[in-house]
């Protein structure tokens, strides 16, 4: 029976080498796939967009420093929420806010959130009601002509046509049914619904000519019949409204056109008192919706978390999920409570965000627990700037967004060059320096740089069309000062090898007995230069955090590299003549570096003098 073959001394290094390989070449794959080939430039390198907002508030006395500086804040974290987007936000004057954005970002996604105040309430529902609908036109067409022929035995009753000529007459005033019927309200029914029952005309709106009655012997042509006058817009508006509507805001109810996009956003009201307001978004229909809103239940500052999320288990599409504080979430059980109870309209639950009604579900139980969610048709991007937005607060100025205009970079390509030039000639160095003092061994070195400069430039493209990521000039110092940590790290352990080899260890050895110091050595080295790097991204602003973030990255790099390409390359090379034997061209000649006779045989060889002296 053949033994199992043991697992060999020095491991396996293919497979780490393998796993590295795969994704490095994985990673680049994705960067070439998504299109992302380059890393976004920052503004100071690249030029971007610069977008004007003016504050504007009722009360003059609201537009000071305080509300200026927290929108500031509130704005740089809505386009700058990572800090390495590299978007600036300054104020000018006293009420004017700059924000600029670096060259290849959304720039018409940006400009519509910064300028939007994100202020969020919900709402009962006390009435609703398509707005701008319009039925489709009557048919004209008149009736057909009677039949000249007597009729043999008189009769008193109507005919079955003017019997629904007279039902039509009856129910001009309302909006007619699918059965003929007039319907003021319509109770538990959607609004898509009755909708659907009155598009269509009734037949009895059709014109149907009234033939004559039995008896009618030698009786005159029969007139044409008009053709039916259709219902206006604010006609059927008000016969399909559900709910009741409040009686001070019946007439601004019935004023309200949600088609025009400036009604839609001018409507407002005070969060103790009862409003209308527009859909967001037209419905299914293609219509608006205008709705009658109680007093504010639940305030947009109680949500103390925002995130998008997709609906998989009813197929909605995406949604934002929201968390309510200790506040909130009391607030909001007692409310869905109370709306649990009631019937339709009366039972939803209006989410507004700026004066616009997002989406208004129905509670059909009470939601304990201090979570919603927020539907709406959304797409993705769109259910990431409502969490992002909501996320960050509500603004507490109104601000009219201004000029939206193109800026030149401020430092330009030229700094770029010698930044890029600065680097080259430090990999320059450190690769000449490898080769001349570590000669075989500088070329994993350098094998190592390759590695680590493909990994963090294609991490880096990625970066900026994933978070936004933008590489300015202390990014790059950053990228530069990454090549002398790859660099040092790859130093303590050759020469935590070479001392092995100086103390007259075999190669193979050697290399494993230096690798537990030379790996803790370099895991501490590599760990302060994070926190100092996690440290200044926190407590800096701005362009520093580029820096920071750069520096950590190209940190975490090296200690990956280190492990699965650095260590397992020197374990296959030991296992080389080449490097074994110790060749003066590989850089670990016993030789050269000075290599003290084996210990074992300088016991073997004072134990034989010994017994020859004895003799």
């Amino acid at each position: 029976m053949a033994t199992p073959k043991s697992r060999p001394r020095d491991g396996y290094p293919g497979r780490a080498l393998a796993l590295i390989l795969v994704v490095t070449v994985g990673l680049v794959a994705l960067m070439f796939g998504t299109g992302n080939t380059k890393p976004r430039l920052g503004i100071d390198l690249a030029g971007g967009t610069s977008i004007t907002l003016t504050a504007k508030s009722k009360d003059p006395k609201a537009i000071n420093k305080s509300s200026m500086d927290i929108a500031v804040g509130i704005i740089e974290r809505r386009v700058n929420g990572m800090g390495v987007s590299e978007a600036e936000v300054q104020t000018q004057g006293s009420d004017t806010i700059i924000v600029n954005i670096p060259k290849g970002g959304d720039k018409q996604n940006a400009a519509d959130q910064v300028g939007t105040t994100a202020k969020l309430f919900f709402r009962p529902v006390l009435a609703v009601a398509p707005s701008g609908f319009t039925p489709p036109a009557p048919s004209g067409s008149p009736s057909a002509a009677p039949s000249g022929t007597p009729s043999t035995a008189p009769s008193g009753s109507p005919s079955a046509g003017a019997s629904a000529s007279a039902g039509a007459s009856s129910s001009a005033s309302h909006a007619p049914t699918a059965g003929g019927s007039p319907s003021a309200t319509k109770q538990g029914r959607s609004v898509g619904e009755a909708l659907a029952a009155d598009a269509s005309p009734s037949a009895a709106a059709t014109g149907v000519s009234a033939t004559p009655s039995a008896g009618a012997t030698g009786s005159a042509p029969a007139a044409p019949s008009a053709p039916a006058t259709p219902p206006s817009a604010a006609d059927l508006s008000a016969a399909m409204t559900q709910g009741t509507v409040p009686p001070e805001l019946q007439k601004a109810f019935a004023d309200l056109d949600c088609t025009k996009p400036d009604v839609r956003s001018a409507q407002t009201g005070a969060d103790d008192k009862a409003m209308v307001a527009c859909s967001q978004k037209p419905g299914q229909g293609g219509y608006y919706e205008k709705l009658a809103l109680g007093p504010v239940a639940v305030k947009g500052s109680d949500v103390s978390k925002a995130q998008p999320g997709l609906d998989t288990q009813t197929g909605g599409g995406w949604q934002v999920q929201l968390q309510f504080n200790g506040a909130g979430t009391d607030a909001f059980t007692k409310v869905t409570t109370m709306l649990a109870s009631q019937t339709s309209p009366s039972n939803q639950f209006a989410i507004v965000l700026d004066n616009q009604v997002v989406s208004h579900p129905q509670v059909t139980n009470v939601i304990p627990g201090g979570s919603a969610v927020i539907t709406g048709q959304f797409t993705q991007p769109e259910a990431q700037d409502l969490s992002n937005v909501l996320s960050y607060g509500a603004l507490p100025l109104e601000f009219q967004k201004g000029d939206v205009t193109t800026v030149s970079p401020a430092l330009g390509s030229d700094q770029l060059k010698a930044g890029l030039i600065a680097g080259l000639i430090g990999m320059v160095l450190v690769v000449l320096y490898s080769v001349i003092y570590y000669r075989g061994l500088g070329l994993v070195s350098i094998a190592g740089l390759l590695v680590s400069a493909a990994l963090t430039y294609s991490i880096m493209s990625l970066l900026g069309g994933g978070i936004g990521f933008a590489l300015n000039l202390p990014a790059v110092c950053g990228a530069i000062v990454a090549i002398g940590i790859t660099a040092d790290s790859f130093i303590v352990y050759f020469e935590r090898i070479r001392d092995e080899v100086r103390e007259g260890a075999p190669l193979r050895p050697a290399v494993q007995r230096a690798w537990p110091r030379a790996r803790r050595t370099i895991l501490v080295s590599d760990f302060v230069s994070f926190l100092c790097a996690a440290v200044l991204y926190v407590v800096s602003v701005g362009k520093v955090q580029g820096f920071a973030f750069t520096l950590g990255l190209t940190t975490a790099l090296d200690v990956v590299v280190i492990f699965l390409f650095t260590k397992p390359m020197i374990t296959l090379l030991a296992r080389r003549k080449f490097f074994s034997d110790g060749h003066p061209w590989s850089g670990l000649d016993p030789k050269r570096l000075g290599a003290r006779p084996p210990l074992r045989s300088t016991r073997r060889r004072n134990s034989s003098s010994a017994a020859v002296k004895e003799a």
